[in-house]
């Protein structure tokens, strides 16, 4: 299973990504686990300044924005 993090402080635009992959996701039938990290320690762990990002199985993707559908269904081929 697919392990995708959307990381962010809980802003608006953090929930946007995070509903955009959700659907992607579910669109697609992919099996993924999708969690949102909220904690500035952890996404600084990542090594992210801007917010929202994306996570797929342990790379960031996106950083700063709010990816596009297209973006999110080629990482989910890609790592399937």
């Amino acid at each position: 299973m697919m392990e995708i993090k959307i990381l962010g402080p809980g802003c608006k635009k953090c929930d946007q990504a995070a509903a955009r992959v959700a659907a992607v996701v579910s669109a697609t039938g992919t099996q993924a686990q999708i969690e949102k990290v909220t904690d500035m320690m952890e996404i600084a762990g990542f090594g992210v300044m801007s917010t929202p990002a994306v996570v797929v199985d342990g790379k960031v993707m996106c950083v700063g924005k709010i990816p596009e559908r297209d973006e999110i269904a080629a990482w989910l081929g890609a790592g399937s």
